[in-house]
């Protein structure tokens, strides 16, 4: 059986350029986390390693490497868990597999940890430029975070995490930790938006 597994980091990005090379007989897997949670700890991702440990998947496509992840480690770790059950790993972009006849494509092995060592220094890069723009905007006074022991409102606080407001509102809600994970956010901050949802509605 094959599988196509999905990440999108927000629940409103759309999948539709991973579904191009989507086969008709293709299950789907799809995620919406971060792509720095390791590959595991993903809701659909622990569904297909289940799936793989108990040979319903033999073959695997994804869009591109950074899919599995944005951790060198946890990409490489990944592909070994998968070439121990003797799954094929295939990846649109490059057009490659990651077994040819049932051994270890080292072509593969090669491009994917250089890949994966970009992707990685590409989310570092990010997180860097990010803490040096708050840096110049504090500098210049014109940083718009929390000032140190002021209080944010409920309507602010919650503002920033609609996606966290939204899971709540459903019928039947996932976890606490299953928000957190499908978020990108600490669990504490989740029980924080529940504690002020639940005081809004007693008002």
């Amino acid at each position: 059986m094959k599988a196509r597994y999905i990440r999108v980091s927000t629940l409103n990005q759309n999948i539709e350029r991973q579904l191009a090379k989507q086969y008709k007989d293709e299950v789907l897997y799809i995620d919406k986390v971060s792509g720095s949670t390791p590959f595991i700890k993903r809701p659909e991702a622990f569904k297909l390693m289940k799936d793989v440990i108990e040979k319903k998947i033999k073959y695997i496509s994804i869009s591109s490497i950074d899919r599995l992840g944005r951790n060198t480690l946890d990409v490489l770790a990944t592909i070994e868990q998968l070439h121990l059950q003797n799954v094929c790993l295939k990846v649109d972009n490059l057009g490659l597999e990651s077994l040819t006849n049932g051994k270890e494509n080292q072509t593969f092995k090669l491009i994917i940890s250089v890949l994966a060592n970009i992707s990685e220094m590409e989310r570092n890069s990010i997180l860097e430029r990010q803490q040096e723009g708050i840096a110049i905007a504090k500098a210049k006074g014109t940083y718009k975070g929390r000032i140190k022991n002021t209080v944010e409102s409920s309507e602010k606080f919650l503002a920033k995490y609609p996606n966290v407001v939204n899971y709540f509102k459903k019928k039947t809600p996932p976890t606490l930790i299953e928000i957190a994970k499908l978020c990108d956010c600490s669990k504490n901050t989740v029980q924080k938006v529940k504690k002020m949802l639940n005081n809004s509605f007693k008002e």
